[in-house]
């Protein structure tokens, strides 16, 4: 009985820390850039490199946003627009899915 109560009070915590990300990602407008695929997010090239992108950078189409590392492949992403990046919606080594939005540009 008391290995169950721990799990059952650790799902709705769990499940309250993805609602919040989410519902702060509403608050600003604009075009997405979305996740291609899944795997991991990076902002720079490497650790010590500095980030492709920070809120307030103009980007146009060709412009290198992100890094997404699947299967020890490291794909450059595209803006894919041209704006001004508004908001970041991932953290730095965060995965991220197929279709999710990464960055959203004014």
């Amino acid at each position: 009985v008391a290995p169950t109560a721990p799990a059952v009070v650790a799902s709705p915590v769990a499940a309250t820390a993805i609602a919040e990300p989410d519902a702060a990602t509403t608050l600003i407008s604009g075009e997405e850039i979305t996740s291609p695929m899944v795997g991991t997010f990076y902002v720079s090239a490497d650790p010590d490199s500095p980030a492709f992108i920070k809120v307030g950078d103009t980007v146009s189409k060709e412009t290198t946003v992100c890094i997404i590392e699947a299967m020890k492949i490291f794909n450059e992403i595209k803006a894919q627009c041209t704006g001004t990046v508004a908001q970041v919606l991932v953290e730095n080594g965060e995965a991220v899915e197929f279709g999710q939005p990464l960055i959203i540009v004014q």
